[in-house]
C-alpha cells in the first residue's frame, strides 16, 4: 500500500489529507504499542520536528492562530519532501516522517483547521498531546542554560 508514496503522481489536497491521517495513524499505533525506552525516542524524534518547524518570525502581530499554521504548513512541506525522496525504507527515516506528520497534525488542530470534522479532531487531539508530552520530556532531560 504505502509503495505509491515516493512515486511523483501528484496527489490532489484530498488525497494528501488522507495520506498525512494514515501516516499519522501508523506513527501514534507504532508509538502506543512501543516499550518505555522506544516511547523516549519518539519524543526525542517528535521534540526534534516540532522544534525544527518553530517559525523563525518575531512579528509581535501574529496570533497564535497564525503561528500555528505557519508550524504545520512547514512540517507538511517536510513530510511531502520526504515521501517523494522515498524516505521510508527502513524504520529511523519511516519514525521521522511520522514525527513530522504528527507535527503537522497537532498545529493544524492547533490553528483550529478540523472544527468541523470529529474525526480529525481526535486525531489532531492526540497528536498535540505527544508534541506536548516529547517537548516536556526534553525539556526534563534538556533543560535550558
Amino acid at each position: 500500500m504505502l509503495n505509491w508514496l515516493g512515486s511523483n503522481f501528484r496527489r490532489t489536497p484530498k488525497q494528501e489529507d488522507r495520506l498525512l491521517e494514515e501516516t499519522v495513524r501508523g506513527f501514534l499505533e507504532s508509538y502506543l504499542a512501543a516499550d518505555a525506552v522506544t516511547k523516549n525516542e519518539f519524543y526525542e524524534v517528535v521534540a526534534g520536528a516540532a522544534e525544527a518547524c518553530q517559525p523563525s518570525i518575531s512579528d509581535p502581530t501574529l496570533q497564535n492562530i497564525d503561528l500555528a499554521q505557519i508550524t504545520s504548513e512547514t512540517a507538511l512541506k517536510v513530510v511531502r519532501s520526504r515521501l517523494q525522496q522515498d524516505t521510508n525504507s527502513d524504520t529511523v527515516q519511516s519514525m521521522i516522517t511520522g514525527a513530522y506528520a504528527t507535527v503537522a497534525i497537532a498545529y493544524r488542530r492547533a490553528a483550529a483547521v478540523y472544527t468541523m470534522d470529529p474525526e480529525k479532531q481526535r486525531l489532531g487531539t492526540a497528536a498535540v498531546h505527544l508534541v506536548t508530552m516529547a517537548t516536556s520530556y526534553m525539556a526534563l532531560i534538556r533543560p535550558e542554560a
